[in-house]
């Protein structure tokens, strides 16, 4: 029977089913485009019930029902209650470390030099991974780490200056390689001088950076292509690092070991590709994987012969009736939910930004049936502009002549008197996000799962100001000692001098 089933589902695969059941039934309310709100008359979708506790609703009335927080004076229809409820407890747990809401700030935990070209947001990213990092390499015995989707090198740095491990890079942009050799060769001049320094002064030593700089490689991840052989070249190709397998063939590094693989905020296709590797590659002793740009990700079917879909990946996921996810679910679970809440609860211009563009849409199709859904910029702080100032901005964007539209009219003002209904429907939209991105994750977990791996989802950045915080690990060895009292590790402003994370040494044995 299904219920016995059922039973013999695991949490994880009972979690997907339910999201899926959750998502079939919302599914307009998914795949619908706030930009459409008034050409495709978005609020009329909604179920009648909800509509007048919504258009009534303030600001921080939503923000209460997307933070599962009641709030005075709201009374919502049972039905609204219990999907809100049903969306919140499917998400997976995206946590707060130390549950600090305070913006990001220097790192106190970094080196100096290893916050140089850094913004907080970054310092906070690498210095929570690396000590996952750190942890996955002290239990699996390997020193080599593979930073696959590189950028500038802010976490190869950190790895090799500050923790001591052996790093290769790699990025597709041979412009960004050049650049992070550049910032390495930056930190060991300026390694050298506070060393002089020092000693001229006869004070403390520096704390400590090893000075090993990371390998650069300039390349991209062939997913279908085995270990010995995933580097193709740059995309466009041109001068930089050369792009070859820098870990010397299938057999792991060039001195035989074994390599962890990690990808921070890989895009798209590109983080399902380092699992693929870690599953059928024993020269990978691990993985550390968060994700991003959902909407890039491949689906099946239509991929080339060979190439694995970028989702679903894993059989169970793959074998649920109504499991596709739109470009319009994926672009949705990389929402930032707490930034929005945050935005209800503080009121204020912002709030405008939606209704603005689902205005600026309607006047286009009216104008050009034909064009829909520009890519239209108007500029970051357009939303604190009025709406004919906007709209003079957005619509040379897309071609057409402000002159010859009415922006003042009673049909635009009719539209911006209903951005409490727009604001509503978002609210909504936010709802579901983080239930989407844990479906996209629990794929891949599962994926790993069904091989016989260790695998975890863990909330490891504060999603306040980190949106993409779970971290998707894997090892062929169980993670209970890497993974045990993580949350309370590498948080500023919470550590002795002594514990640095960034001028520690090479990373040693786990001892008993």
């Amino acid at each position: 029977t299904a219920a016995a089933a059922r039973a013999r589902q695991g949490p994880e695969q009972r979690r997907a089913a339910d999201i899926v059941r959750l998502l079939t039934l919302y599914r307009p309310l998914l795949d619908a485009f706030v930009i459409d709100f008034f050409t495709e008359d978005l609020w009329a979708q909604l179920p009648p019930a909800w509509q007048p506790a919504l258009a009534s609703a303030t600001p921080v009335q939503l923000a209460g029902l997307l933070g599962g927080r009641g709030v005075a004076g709201a009374a919502w229809p049972l039905s609204l209650l219990a999907f809100a409820a049903a969306a919140r407890a499917l998400a997976f747990p995206r946590g707060c470390p130390r549950g600090s809401p305070r913006p990001p700030c220097q790192s106190s935990r970094l080196h100096p030099l290893l916050r140089r070209h850094v913004k907080p947001k970054k310092q906070h990213e690498i210095q929570r991974l690396g000590e996952l990092l750190r942890r996955l390499s002290r239990a699996t015995g390997c020193e080599r780490v593979l930073d696959v989707g590189a950028g500038q090198g802010h976490l190869s740095r950190f790895l090799a200056f500050g923790l001591g491990l052996r790093v290769t890079a790699v990025e597709s942009d041979g412009r960004l390689a050049r650049l992070a050799e550049r910032f390495d060769r930056e930190l060991l001049r300026e390694l050298g001088k506070t060393k002089t320094r020092a000693r001229a002064r006869g004070g403390p030593p520096p704390r400590p950076l090893t000075p090993r700089a990371p390998q650069h490689v300039a390349g991209r991840l062939d997913p279908a292509a085995p270990w010995g052989e995933f580097l193709l070249p740059p995309d466009p190709p041109g001068a930089g690092p050369a792009a070859r397998n820098p870990l010397g063939g299938p057999g792991g590094s060039e001195d035989g070991g074994r390599v962890l693989v990690t990808g921070l905020h890989a895009c798209g296709d590109l983080s399902p590709a380092l699992l693929c590797h870690f599953a059928r590659s024993p020269a990978v002793a691990a993985v550390a994987s968060v994700g991003c740009c959902y909407m890039k990700l491949s689906a099946a079917p239509g991929q080339p012969p060979g190439r694995p879909p970028g989702y679903p990946l894993s059989a169970s996921v793959a074998a649920l009736p109504g499991h596709q996810l739109s470009y319009r679910a994926r672009e949705a679970a990389c929402h930032a939910l707490e930034e929005y809440e945050g935005r209800l609860r503080g009121g204020g211009a912002h709030l405008r930004a939606h209704c603005y563009r689902a205005a600026l849409e309607s006047l286009i199709r009216a104008a050009e049936p034909g064009k829909r859904h520009l890519g239209l910029q108007p500029g970051r702080k357009a939303h604190a502009l009025s709406f004919p100032q906007y709209a003079q901005l957005g619509l040379p964007l897309a071609g057409l002549d402000p002159a010859g539209i009415p922006l003042d009219s009673g049909a635009v003002g009719a539209m911006l008197e209903q951005q409490h209904k727009v604001v509503a429907f978002c609210t909504l939209g936010q709802l579901l996000a983080p239930a989407v991105e844990t479906l996209i994750l629990l794929d891949r977990l599962l994926y790993l799962r069904e091989q016989g791996f260790h695998c975890a989802l863990v909330p490891l950045f504060n999603p306040r100001f980190s949106p993409r915080n779970l971290v998707l690990v894997a090892a062929r060895t169980p993670l209970a000692t890497v993974l045990a009292g993580l949350d309370k590790d590498g948080e500023d402003g919470d550590s002795s001098e002594d514990e640095d994370l960034g001028g520690a040494e090479p990373p040693q044995e786990e001892q008993s």
